[in-house]
């Protein structure tokens, strides 16, 4: 399999394996779909299994949310309090949103 080298500043770099590490994969196997769909002009936009999980899991954190609601009106803000910590970690919050 060939290998390829490519240069970037470290602010991207950076970025780009705080996703990988968000999505659980290696900064290869992370920029493999991206370099497939920049390969595939008119191709659906590239994205990892992880993405499909992350969207069922933001689907249960709502169905979630409103349930704490009925029960304490304090709890979601404490649960987003927690879900913004632990998506900042992984890099998963934008620079406007932390």
């Amino acid at each position: 399999m060939p290998v390829v080298s490519i240069r970037m500043d470290e602010e991207l770099h950076r970025k780009l394996r705080l996703r990988a590490y968000g999505a659980n994969l290696s900064l290869s196997k992370f920029l493999q779909p991206v370099l497939d769909e920049a390969a595939t002009p008119g191709s659906k936009y590239p994205f990892s299994s992880n993405d499909e999980i992350l969207a069922i899991a933001i689907q249960i954190f709502a169905l979630l949310s409103e349930a704490a609601l009925h029960l304490s009106p304090d709890l979601p803000h404490k649960a987003i309090g927690r879900a913004r910590v632990l998506l900042a970690e992984r890099g998963l919050l934008g620079e406007n949103d932390r």
